[in-house]
């Protein structure tokens, strides 16, 4: 069996940049819970934003087969501050997956 590729924030940037800003120690003070914080992302982001975030953590899930030691120890070396838990994972993809399918908000300004 070939060694698993190295998981780094090069490799991952937008998710480095969420991971960072929402899956920090002051998470639960701030959110709640992770999928609560996730959900808060997909709220302030814009599609240019989220949309590389959704991308980059579904590639993440397949490369740690969604194992939890596995996927929690590649999120804290891509920046997060907390560990997800097995509900949580499930929890956080699906608004993930809701995040891609989102449609980008019109301003009343350009009707």
């Amino acid at each position: 069996m070939s060694p698993k590729p190295e998981i780094t924030a090069a490799d991952f940037p937008a998710l480095h940049l969420f991971l960072r800003g929402y899956f920090h120690e002051d998470v639960a003070d701030e959110y709640g819970t992770p999928p609560e914080a996730a959900d808060q992302f997909c709220e302030d982001a814009e599609t240019g934003e989220r949309i590389p975030v959704a991308r980059e953590w579904q590639q993440l899930l397949e490369r740690t087969r969604s194992q939890p030691a596995a996927l929690n120890a590649a999120l804290k070396k891509l920046g997060s501050a907390i560990r997800l838990s097995e509900k949580d994972i499930p929890r956080v993809s699906a608004i993930f997956v809701r995040c891609l399918a989102v449609k980008p908000r019109r301003s009343a300004a350009n009707e």
